[in-house]
């Protein structure tokens, strides 16, 4: 299939999926698509469900109902070999960054390296130099994570979450506990890795400067109704959603008549 087709075929699909712990209903009769190379927004209030929904993409917790596919296939209709293939496709960045404080950022990246590939030390260690490159941490192989900045952690965490070339990354909350200056740059590298690799980008977050930046499509989910209230480009959805609540969580009680000269894209 040729390059420039094959990238709007659905990467992944979600099918009237309803997440629940137990008897707690957390979301119901989710239905989207998130096409190759989109960086797609999961976004929303607190506590309405992003991070289980992220959760449920990548296999970490299996649904109530429906399903999830990658590629036309459900990790949970797959044997172990099946789930470990699909797995491999992923990397997931976690709000914290998740790296181990008591190995240097160099070693952080080369667990999952010589964990799943035959690579020998050095190439190990080269692979990983390199990962840390591509974030803007060159130089910085050999520090431990408590020696640099939070940005710089998030990098890291990036670089680690590459580690395995993913087709898809996938971010819970990148933004968290950095200051303006820090989340621009963050946004920035995420849309150079989707432009020059190509990777497929899914975001939990619900910081609207980071949406209009990055954002290609995007569900919003509800937590009073406990489902999706719109499916659709972040700034078609801030201009053209019928819905009073999308517009009034795009528009955070932005007046109508400001709203007229207001440029999404350029954030607040």
């Amino acid at each position: 299939m040729p390059e420039n087709n094959k990238k709007y075929i659905p990467h992944i699909v979600v099918e009237g999926l309803t997440m629940a712990y137990g008897d707690f209903l957390i979301q119901k009769d989710l239905t989207f698509s998130i096409k190759r190379r989109d960086v797609f927004i999961i976004m929303g209030s607190s506590g309405c469900g992003k991070s289980t929904l992220l959760r449920h993409i990548v296999g970490l917790k299996a649904p109530a109902a429906g399903r999830v596919t990658i590629d036309g296939e459900s990790l949970w209709e797959q044997d172990e070999a099946g789930q470990n293939k699909l797995m491999r496709k992923m990397g997931v960045m976690f709000q914290s960054g998740a790296l181990w404080s008591s190995m240097t950022l160099t070693e952080n990246i080369a667990l999952a390296l010589g964990e799943y590939t035959e690579l020998s030390p050095g190439d190990v260690e080269e692979m990983a130099a390199y990962k840390l490159a591509l974030v803007g941490l060159k130089g910085f192989e050999q520090y431990y994570p408590s020696e640099i900045s939070g940005g710089m952690q998030k990098r890291a965490g990036l670089a680690r979450a590459m580690a395995l070339d993913p087709e898809m990354l996938f971010f819970d909350e990148p933004s968290s506990g950095l200051d303006p200056i820090s989340a621009k740059l963050l946004d920035d590298l995420i849309l150079e890795l989707n432009h020059s690799l190509g990777i497929t980008i899914i975001i939990v977050t619900h910081e609207l400067a980071s949406i209009f930046a990055v954002g290609t499509n995007s569900v919003l989910l509800d937590p009073e109704t406990k489902t999706m209230l719109a499916h659709g480009k972040p700034a078609e959805l801030f201009r053209h959603c019928p819905n009073p609540k999308v517009r009034a969580f795009l528009r955070r009680g932005r007046a109508e008549s400001v709203d007229a000269t207001f440029n999404p894209q350029q954030g607040e």
